[in-house]
């Protein structure tokens, strides 16, 4: 009896744990990919989630999205609220990466670009567009989907990636993330650069703000102007610099916001903006 036991206590848990590991609500004709493995360096595990619509008429869009917490907190089980995308048919591919205790920089930025070259790779399979990939986070995500998106086709960081020619990125959506590593003042940067937080060269290449040039994606930026972890001027930095490079964009401000903790109504008038950006670039 107390083995019948043990092993009843065992499939109850082993159930338990795994219904948790999908915290995504998506429509029932979307399939789903739950910890898909798209890089593996030494004895770490790159792993994804991917919503799709499998029985889509044509290819989809898809959106690849990157959690936040200063490189080194944070997992993909907590991102959810992804409706607005699976309602315009949009696949979504939920991401996680090495943090800072795991590996330094640029350990992240090589893991979303394996990422984007797995999606692309795959894109068959997945029925999604792969010239109609979007790349979004916030935070420290945002810094994650600027890098991933404006290296375009600069395969510096790429080692650990499937063979994809052409690496870019139709659109980036960044949420207060950080444009300027060295601007920002805070030990998640230092601890996350490692060995090299005194290098400017080093700093300066896994800093968004150095590759925005005329070839950049559109970008979609919302900041809230009372944010206090990180300032609203990374994001007027960055604005600046799509101007000169005359690459379209958008920011939203939102008045008194705080690090992404907006009001519900907010949030949503940011969804819905974001969807309208999508559409002015014909993505969707």
């Amino acid at each position: 009896m107390k083995k019948i036991a043990f092993i009843l206590l065992f499939i109850i848990s082993w159930s338990y744990s795994n219904a948790q590991i999908d915290t995504v609500t998506h429509p029932a004709n979307f399939s789903k990919k739950l910890n898909v493995e798209y890089a593996k360096v030494n004895d770490w595990v790159g792993l994804v989630d991917i919503y799709f619509n499998a029985t889509n008429p044509s290819p989809t869009p898809i959106v690849i999205n990157i959690h936040g917490g200063g490189w080194n907190k944070g997992s993909k089980e907590t991102q959810r609220g992804f409706g607005s995308w699976f309602k315009n048919d949009i696949a979504v591919a939920n991401m996680g990466y090495r943090l800072s205790q795991i590996a330094p920089a640029p350990a992240a930025i090589e893991d979303v670009r394996a990422v984007i070259a797995y999606v692309k790779y795959h894109a068959k399979e997945l029925n999604i567009d792969p010239n109609k990939v979007i790349i979004m986070g916030g935070s420290a995500g945002g810094h994650l989907a600027l890098m991933g998106g404006l290296l375009g086709n600069d395969k510096r960081f790429d080692k650990n990636c499937l063979p994809v020619e052409d690496m870019r990125v139709a659109a980036v959506i960044d949420k207060y993330g950080i444009t300027e590593v060295k601007a920002w003042k805070s030990k998640s940067a230092q601890q996350w650069l490692g060995e090299n937080h005194q290098s400017n060269k080093f700093i300066a290449s896994v800093s968004p703000i150095s590759y925005v040039n005329e070839n950049t994606p559109p970008i979609f930026i919302v900041h809230g102007d009372a944010d206090p972890i990180v300032p609203i001027e990374m994001s007027y930095d960055l604005q600046k610099k799509l101007d000169g490079a005359k690459v379209y964009h958008e920011l939203y401000v939102v008045k008194d916001g705080l690090h992404g903790k907006f009001p519900k109504e907010e949030n949503q008038e940011i969804s819905k903006r974001i969807m309208l950006f999508i559409k002015k670039l014909n993505i969707i």
